[in-house]
């Protein structure tokens, strides 16, 4: 039991610094993994969408900008706006010239000398200060460090839905301000636009204002996550966004159970900041499986070697028994084997009451063996010696290798009388047998003590007893069996040719 027991703490050992290993790699590469996966959105693949986006942003949402800036730098337009009197009709024609050949929804110019808004739909509308659908124009007249404004809003007079406007301050030579030049798009354009851009890249894209609100995006949102701070989770990221950094800023924040990474940047042509996101999510899940698929694969091994080694180690540990207890020789059980094996028998003898008996026995005249033949000859007729003996005695009986050419069997439920029978047939088959040597040189034969135990007996008193009916079998004259009949070895009777 107990090397039983050391087995299992060995192979317990064993698991503990495998699985431990097994963990540690496996969940340190997955983590390095991950971390590899989100660098690789936070620093590449994002910064790159929102390069992509900004780039082909320049036809979608900047080239209106571009427009309206070409139409206030224009002379001829600022010649217009300080005396829109004189030129009513070249400005009404110019803005149909704009919108056809660049393709926009509106074309407009407000002048502040007449106060009246120049545009595509008809004809021109009074500007009144104080009237909010006119606050736009004197907003921009107010404005003195930007040269244009984006703003989206409900074009009630004309288009009825969220319109993108591009007013750009148009000013005179002497650089006063003489008015708003401009065009317009419609927002579900613009939509469109970051959607086919959101479906391409399969991340969300949406445009903020300086404030935090959401201007563009590409697909719809409810009410509360218009605004930064609204959003699950970016309430606390909102000041790194808005930071008017022109550099793409990497961020990243937690939706629920979802890891998102943000990329944003400052457009300073709109006046906007363009956001980039990626729910990480989609990402690891296929990591994921693969942790899991590497951890079942890996689990199986390791079981499979915790399996073979547990054999090993039994085999190993059966054949250091085996050697330890096991005559090489003979293949009997040795000395050391006995003497475990002695005190076990003895308690199911006091247990049970059946006798126990025991049989020492040597070979006559072994050295002569040895000098005649050699010793191997004399390590073959020991092995001769021990398969007779086996052959005799009964299979529940314990045949050892005493040492040397001794042998001793530990007879189970056996009384004196039996052992004495079993030793006399012993000793007969062994000087009957032809152990192939010459007769006339040697004669193989054997001498026998035995011994029945007596309750409470010693086991040193027990086997002395045996070796001293041994001893008085020798000086008998050998090949012979003499058997202790009493606890003194003085009482012995003597059976023999």
């Amino acid at each position: 039991m107990r090397l039983f027991a050391a087995n299992y703490r060995l192979l317990g050992w064993i698991s503990l610094i495998l699985v431990g290993g097994f963990l540690t790699t496996s969940i340190a590469g997955f983590l390095a993994s991950r971390e590899a996966i989100e660098h690789s959105i936070s620093e590449q693949a994002l910064p790159l969408t929102g390069d992509l986006i900004h780039a082909g942003l320049q036809k979608d949402i900047l080239y209106p900008v571009f427009i309206s800036s070409m139409m206030a730098q224009d002379p001829a337009v600022r010649e217009w706006l300080a005396n829109p009197g004189q030129h009513q009709e070249q400005i009404l024609g110019y803005l149909h010239d704009i919108k056809g050949k660049y393709g926009t929804v509106a074309s407009f110019m407000g002048s502040d000398v007449s106060r009246k808004l120049y545009h595509t739909y008809g004809p021109p509308d009074e500007l009144t200060e104080g009237r909010a659908v006119d606050a736009w124009f004197f907003r921009i007249k107010a404005m003195h460090n930007a040269k244009y404004e984006t703003n989206v809003d409900i074009d009630t007079q004309y288009l009825l839905k969220p319109t993108l406007f591009i007013n750009h301050r148009v000013l005179d030579g002497a650089g006063k301000f003489v008015g708003v030049a401009g065009v317009a798009v419609p927002l579900d354009t613009m939509n469109q636009v970051l959607a086919r851009y959101q479906e391409r890249f399969g991340r969300n894209i949406y445009f903020l204002s300086s404030e935090g609100k959401v201007v563009l995006s590409g697909a719809p949102l409810k009410d509360e996550d218009r605004t930064l701070s609204n959003r699950a989770g970016m309430k606390e990221i909102a000041p790194a966004i808005l930071n008017r950094s022109v550099a793409p800023t990497s961020l990243a924040y937690r939706n629920g159970k979802s890891d998102v990474l943000v990329n944003s940047r400052y457009l300073p042509e709109l006046n906007w900041y363009l956001v980039v996101e990626q729910n990480v999510s989609g990402n690891i899940k296929p990591l994921t499986r693969i942790f899991a698929l590497n951890f079942g694969i890996s689990f199986a091994v390791m079981l499979m070697v915790l399996a073979v080694t547990l054999l090993t180690v039994m085999r190993f540990q059966r054949h250091l028994q085996k050697i330890a207890t096991t005559d090489a020789l003979t293949g009997l059980l040795n000395r050391q084997a006995l003497a475990l094996l002695f005190h076990q028998t003895t308690l199911v003898s006091k247990r049970s009451g059946r006798p126990l008996s025991a049989i020492l026995f040597d070979i006559d005249h072994f050295k002569g063996v040895n000098d005649a033949f050699g010793h191997t000859a004399g390590d073959s007729v020991i092995r001769q010696v021990a398969r007779i003996t086996l052959d005799v005695v009964r299979e529940s009986d314990v045949v050892t290798r005493w040492g040397g050419e001794e042998y001793l069997v530990l007879l189970n439920d056996c009384k004196l009388s039996q052992a004495i029978a079993i030793a006399e047939n012993l000793r007969l088959r062994v000087a009957e047998h032809d152990f192939g040597l010459a007769a006339d040189k040697v004669t193989v034969t054997i001498s026998l003590g035995v011994a029945q135990y007596h309750d409470n007996e010693s086991e040193a008193n027990f086997f002395a007893r045996a070796d001293d009916a041994l001893y008085g079998a020798k000086n008998g004259g050998r090949n012979y069996t003499n058997a202790s009949h009493v606890a003194s070895p003085a009482a012995a009777v003597v059976v023999g040719s």
